[in-house]
């Protein structure tokens, strides 16, 4: 393994830690349902993966973000690495394992927006962390991390605790290890990762299953809009009403903008409507991360929107 000098883990506003992929994206009238051959009228080929969006739409939200991720020591490892770069966000910190494969992805999106994806993942890519820093530089605002390399996130959720800033989970699916919920400062699931995570399918009864004052508490629910249990009360904030036409990475985007929305010391109700925006603006544009908004965007959205 190929292991970065912690040295230049750098400060920034959020430090993502978890996935990043390959993404293959198929533009088609509707998702397959049979073993039969279908065209697309459209291909993007682009980085992908949860921390790893999160990173960009953060570094085109106006704040610096540093990746802290595993990839091979391949072509598709070398294709995700030049496209992070492209988007300024710091990989310094991130690993190429050798020998290891670069997780890829073919995902679908059809003309409503929905998705159907195909991921990839080397079962032999090693999960500890004992790579990482001991610290924290000063200045980082925020943590970041999702449920694809919880090792990772584990460890750099507990520097973040200790340094006094937002430790953020995206609980995008399956059951999350009670030791990621608890070192966490906020956590926000999609439907089905809250489901998996509880059993339950209303989401209220859901939010309101976890202990009391575990952490602040929400789910994303897309068109929707986002539920919230904030030591104990549940609150429910309204999606902003846009015409979809790729909902994929719309979830990432909206982690990175909450995430640093708290690193500025926004309140958290005013990190979940700027969420909103930047998530509703990426769906009115196909293509995954490349439909993430600027700052400018968001801003102009949200004033034409008051």
């Amino acid at each position: 393994m190929s292991e970065p000098s912690t040295a230049h883990l750098p400060a920034a506003s959020v430090i993502c830690v978890g996935i990043a992929t390959l993404d293959y994206i198929y533009r088609v009238e509707s998702l397959p349902t049979e073993g039969r051959k279908y065209r697309a009228s459209d291909l993007e080929v682009q980085g992908g993966g949860i921390a790893a969006n999160a990173a960009v739409a953060i570094a085109r939200l106006g704040g610096t973000s540093a990746l802290v991720t595993r990839l091979g020591d391949d072509l598709t490892g070398d294709a995700v690495r030049t496209g992070l770069m492209r988007e300024d966000v710091e990989i310094a910190a991130s690993a190429a394992i050798a020998g290891a494969r670069s997780p890829v992805s073919a995902i679908m999106v059809d003309k409503a927006g929905e998705r159907m994806i195909m991921s990839y993942s080397d079962p032999a890519m090693p999960v500890e962390p004992d790579w990482l820093p001991e610290a924290l530089p000063p200045g980082t605002g925020a943590v970041l991390g999702d449920t694809r390399w919880e090792e990772g996130a584990l460890h750099m959720f507990q520097l973040a605790r200790r340094a006094g800033i937002a430790a953020v989970l995206d609980g995008d699916r399956k059951p999350v290890d009670p030791c990621l919920l608890t070192a966490a400062t906020h956590v926000a699931f999609s439907e089905v990762g809250l489901e998996e995570q509880t059993g339950l399918s209303d989401v209220r009864l859901a939010l309101s299953s976890f202990a009391p004052g575990c952490c602040w508490l929400a789910v994303t629910a897309g068109a929707r809009g986002v539920w919230i249990c904030d030591h104990g009360e549940i609150t429910h904030v309204p999606a902003f009403e846009v015409t979809a036409v790729d909902t994929l990475g719309a979830g990432d985007v909206w982690h990175g903008a909450f995430a640093l929305a708290l690193a500025e010391q926004q309140p958290e109700m005013a990190a979940v409507r700027f969420a909103n925006a930047a998530a509703a603006i990426k769906c009115t544009r196909f293509g995954g991360r490349k439909g993430a908004p600027t700052r400018a965007e968001v801003e102009q959205f949200l004033q034409e929107r008051t």
